[in-house]
């Protein structure tokens, strides 16, 4: 059972979260907070599983408040979605490189947006399409470094630079079995230690490394997103 944090400060859609998830199979509500300072409080008392919260708050933001959290001494970690209205939203590369594991807008479908929860909460990413493009078109467009150096891939063997270029791609973990040619199990432990040897928090923030890196490079074709 995947427990789920909801954040959001407007009352109905927080309401209408809690609803979808209350009902859905294999998942639960651990709390509901309309505040990032709640957020904050409610995921180190409850530790949920995943934490669905809107990438625009009032007060202390959503990014703020996720870094908070992820920060947080409590083991494991949750994965945080944002949620966002704009598919366009300037906050998205701020949130990816802090540690979201995944997008979402607001108008997803119900169904659509159960079935990225189980997914988050089973260590993959999720993006919309629209905001995968998104991300993208910022590294494309970026003329200046991001903050602080970009990260080195000494510490990767040549297969775990091999599996962090697939992720970067947007491959999920059986698509990178199938492409590797190995078990699912095999890429999962390539894949936390990638995350382990990089200090990264999310497969998210692998994607942000992978490009930043130079490992794919900016033009090289367009990311291989999970099947819908």
């Amino acid at each position: 059972m995947a427990s789920v944090l909801i954040v959001d400060d407007q009352v109905l859609i927080r309401a209408g979260l809690a609803a979808l998830v209350r009902a859905a199979d294999g998942l639960e509500v651990a709390g509901e907070a309309a505040t990032g300072e709640e957020a904050v409080d409610l995921a180190a008392r409850r530790t949920p599983d995943v934490v669905l919260m809107d990438i625009r708050l009032p007060g202390m933001s959503g990014i703020a408040a996720m870094e908070r959290i992820l920060a947080a001494p409590e083991e494991p970690k949750p994965k945080v979605v944002m949620l966002t209205v704009f598919d366009l939203d300037q906050y998205v590369y701020a949130a990816l490189r802090a540690g979201a594991s995944g997008f979402l807008l607001k108008d997803t479908p119900p169904e659509r947006l159960l079935a990225a929860v189980r997914q988050i909460a089973e260590g993959e990413m999720l993006f919309a399409p629209t905001v995968t493009r998104r991300l993208v078109e910022t590294f494309a467009r970026r003329t200046e470094p991001a903050d602080g150096p970009a990260a080195s891939l000494e510490a990767l063997t040549v297969r775990e630079k091999d599996v962090l270029r697939l992720i970067g791609r947007g491959l999920t973990n059986d698509q990178i079995a199938r492409h590797l040619v190995v078990s699912i199990a095999t890429v999962k432990t390539h894949v936390n230690r990638v995350l382990t040897k990089l200090a990264l928090t999310s497969r998210a923030q692998a994607v942000v490394v992978a490009y930043e890196s130079g490992l794919i490079a900016v033009g090289g074709g367009s990311p291989v997103g999970p099947p819908h």
